[in-house]
């Protein structure tokens, strides 16, 4: 089966590792690692892993973890400014640290918060934390994230960053099996010269992505 890389679509695919149940093969272009589509977990069961995530707003080991993107991203935002919090979740919580900060948000999730709407307006911010190793298509949902974001605007990403090829089937992140996608710093570099965006690594798993 013809296979080409769902970030930027190049062809130059390799094996980087196979597991027990799943291969995950590396884009020689952009550098990212992901799970073969046809090894995807079918929308209902991908649900269903979902629902048992228990994260909820009054948690604050939840709000300390989530704090590592919104503690450099609030820091970067002008008062007042406006966001959108993709793959919230069945329990939003960045939204409201967004909030409580004095800025205004929305929300979307496919699952939990399919809000067409908020794909009608553009945004200061947008925010996905751990939401992107989830992706089945990165490449079309980051241009559509860009696409939403004002000029000067930023995407703030947290996700853990692959693991090198001798570690990497040891790596925790891969067990889950919603986990399709993995980005190194170098596909974000890629996606920076790709987009156009500044690219900033300001805490473990986190990067901050500004559109210029």
């Amino acid at each position: 089966m013809m296979q080409t890389c769902p970030l930027c679509a190049s062809p130059d695919i390799g094996l980087y590792h196979r597991g027990n149940e799943r291969e995950y093969l590396s884009c020689r272009h952009c550098e990212l690692v992901f799970v073969p589509a046809w090894q995807h977990l079918p929308a209902a069961e991908e649900k269903a892993v979902y629902d048992q995530h228990e994260n909820h707003p009054g948690d604050p080991g939840y709000r300390r973890f989530l704090g590592r993107l919104f503690t450099p991203l609030a820091a970067r935002l002008a008062p007042g400014a406006h966001g959108l919090d993709f793959g919230a979740g069945p329990g939003p919580t960045l939204s409201l640290m967004f909030e409580e900060a004095g800025h205004s948000m929305a929300i979307f999730d496919p699952f939990y918060a399919p809000d067409a709407s908020v794909w009608q307006r553009h945004y200061d911010f947008i925010t996905a934390t751990e939401v992107v190793e989830h992706l089945a298509a990165p490449g079309r949902e980051i241009e559509r994230l860009l696409d939403r974001l004002r000029p000067g605007g930023w995407l703030g990403l947290m996700t853990k960053r692959v693991h090198p090829r001798e570690a990497f089937g040891d790596w925790h992140y891969i067990r889950d099996p919603t986990h399709v996608t993995f980005f190194s710093e170098s596909t974000f570099q890629w996606l920076g010269r790709r987009f156009d965006l500044d690219v900033t690594f300001p805490a473990d798993d986190v990067v901050l992505l500004q559109k210029r």
